[in-house]
């Protein structure tokens, strides 16, 4: 689907983060819908390189960009030296910014607020400098265990990577005081959807549920599943989220969810009725009690009116237009 009708010819676009997940949605997107446009997708792709707590440091990875035709440069946004080559070898129009250390359970707090947060200031610095717009990733992890619905300004973080990201609205901020150039920061809600598989354990629980019940496994469910609650949000409407976010008046920061809490045990309804299948669930203690998040919900109020988006999926819908391919990764690389 097109999100815009903005003549994008001749325009160039930095996707930070491009071979992970939103990001490869993005250079796709593009692809598809403005074939004129230059796509220059920058990643740190994974290596064997670990956190402490045993994920990898990049999820980034070759498989969510087969068949992209753009332009493709493997390098850590950490790199000022690559970051000045950015500066001086191209002419940036817009720049989508997904590249992080996203994995929220990373103790590394030095390598999160180097990565997340003066990373960004360098990348703020490049868009100045070209006058190029600017779209972050945020994240409802700022919100942290504020009240339902979580709204902008009550902010809670409760990890180093929801401070790092309410760190990256702060200096965004900043930034909109005198830059002219629009800057808009994001914060996704709980994404699933098409190219997530390579996050690995820190996939969407719609992607793991549905290859549990396709290896003919009971869905294991924290007790009271059906109280726990989530704002989960397609990634096509990330999708539209961040091309709305390119008009040039849209600064602030703005929520990017359905602005509905659904239940884990509504996923795998939804999962077994999609799959033809109806495993009895199992339902296991929950460990976290204390520590998780037992309701999240988007208000998307700002998002309506600042950015003209609306959410096209509901979670029946979303998971939907996901099966085919929660299937076919399943059989190519799960099964494999």
């Amino acid at each position: 689907m097109k999100y815009t009708e903005k003549d994008l010819s001749g325009k160039t676009v930095l996707i930070t983060g491009g071979a992970g997940f939103i990001g490869s949605n993005l250079a796709f997107y593009f692809q598809e819908n403005h074939p004129d446009t230059k796509v220059v997708v920058l990643d740190l792709f994974r290596s064997g390189e670990k956190l402490s707590n045993g994920n990898l440091k990049s999820f980034g990875h070759f498989k969510n960009l087969l068949g992209f035709r753009g332009e493709i440069i493997s390098g850590d946004i950490n790199d000022k030296d690559l970051l000045l080559d950015l500066e001086t070898k191209y002419r940036f129009d817009y720049i989508f910014h997904e590249a992080a250390i996203s994995d929220t359970t990373a103790q590394e707090q030095d390598l999160m607020i180097k990565t997340n947060v003066n990373a960004f200031k360098d990348l703020l610095d490049l868009a100045v400098a070209h006058g190029a717009n600017m779209i972050y990733a945020s994240s409802a992890a700022t919100y942290g265990n504020a009240e339902s619905p979580q709204r902008v300004g009550r902010e809670a973080p409760n990890n180093v990577y929801g401070f790092s990201k309410l760190s990256m609205d702060h200096l965004a901020r900043e930034y909109m005081k005198d830059a002219d150039i629009s800057i808009v920061g994001l914060r996704y809600f709980n994404v699933y959807g098409p190219r997530e598989y390579f996050k690995n354990t820190t996939a969407s629980m719609v992607l793991q549920f549905g290859h549990q019940i396709l290896a003919g496994k009971n869905p294991r469910l924290f007790e009271g599943s059906d109280k726990i609650l989530r704002d989960f949000i397609y990634v096509e409407d990330i999708i539209q989220a961040n091309i709305k976010a390119m008009h040039p008046n849209a600064s602030g920061v703005y929520n990017v969810g359905t602005g509905k809490a659904r239940s884990f045990q509504d996923i795998v309804d939804i999962l077994q009725r999609e799959l033809g299948t109806s495993l009895a669930c199992e339902y296991i203690p929950n460990p976290y009690v204390g520590s998780y998040q037992f309701h999240t919900e988007a208000d998307i109020s700002e998002s309506i009116e600042g950015l003209g988006y609306r959410p096209a999926y509901e979670m029946e819908d979303g998971i939907k237009s996901y099966v085919a391919e929660i299937r076919r990764i399943y059989e190519t690389e799960v099964k494999k």
